[in-house]
């Protein structure tokens, strides 16, 4: 898909299981269940969903999946399924050593553990070695001093090369990486969360990361037991899908197993609503 100075491609990363009941909170299975069924231990199918975004000279990936550096437990209990960022850039015809730019929505391991790979012999990696990484500082500060609930979701190892290479660009609120892609923080599922809004002439793109995981999530009330604060990730939602259904942006859903992109409405109950699915290709 191309939008003015800007291409755009979605990048396969692999597709994992989480649970579901965690991924809706709140909601009962009877709902979720419509859209999100569930297999014999509960768990839900989740795509690992990069984005491609060339333009101005600039050559950008936002997110990497969780990589290929996980033991044979771990990759079993999610069942894992990837071949790692740069072997999904090159499927999609992307060099991963031109890449200039990386960002992390977060750190968590399905987002971010693929900015590393493990060598045969065991040596860890650089996946994308002449991007620099756009981190927040607090997610950052959080990735390497986690809390009990979400120390599982951490591992530090894969994301230390990224600053001992001289990589790490810590950002601090919103910030425009370079003309027409800015951050903007949403910290409801943990310190640090951002979206990534790509503006162009042409209309704008949000990848939407754990603000909206799933196209089920536009739904204000679809909110994942994972988010810290519940009520600020309801509100944030609130207000970027506002801006979506105002201004035309289309959304791209970073886990949903089979709608990539789409549109948002408002509906008559102060809610959302998806009206049409985008194909970027």
């Amino acid at each position: 898909m191309k939008l003015a100075q800007f291409d755009f491609r979605t990048i396969d990363a692999g597709r994992f299981r989480l649970d579901g009941g965690a991924m809706f909170g709140v909601v009962p299975k009877v709902l979720w269940s419509k859209t999100n069924p569930a297999d014999e231990s509960n768990r839900i199918s989740m795509a690992m969903r990069a984005l491609y975004v060339e333009g101005g000279g600039r050559r950008l990936v936002i997110d990497a999946g969780s990589g290929t550096a996980f033991g044979e437990k771990m990759t079993r209990i999610y069942q894992i399924e990837t071949q790692g960022i740069r072997v999904a850039l090159e499927r999609a015809g992307v060099d991963p050593d031109s890449i200039t730019d990386a960002v992390a929505t977060h750190l968590h391991f399905d987002h971010a553990g693929g900015f590393c790979y493990r060598e045969a012999g065991g040596k860890i990696k650089l996946s994308l070695p002449g991007a620099s990484h756009h981190i927040q500082r607090r997610q950052w500060e959080t990735a390497l001093s986690p809390t009990e609930k979400d120390r599982a979701s951490f591992f530090p190892e894969l994301l230390l090369p990224i600053e001992e290479a001289g990589l790490l660009r810590l950002t601090d609120g919103i910030v425009e990486i370079f003309p027409g892609v800015t951050l903007i923080p949403t910290d409801g599922h943990t310190f640090g969360h951002q979206v990534v809004l790509v503006s162009t002439s042409g209309g704008s793109v949000l990848y939407c990361g754990d603000l909206v995981p799933l196209a089920s999530h536009v739904n204000l009330p679809y909110i994942m037991a994972y988010d810290h604060f519940p009520l600020k990730t309801l509100e944030e939602k609130r207000q970027m899908l506002g801006r979506a259904a105002d201004e035309g942006w289309i959304l791209f859903f970073e886990h949903d197993p089979d709608i990539a992109a789409a549109r948002v409405e408002r509906t008559d109950s102060d809610g959302f609503r998806i009206t049409d699915i985008v194909e970027i290709g």
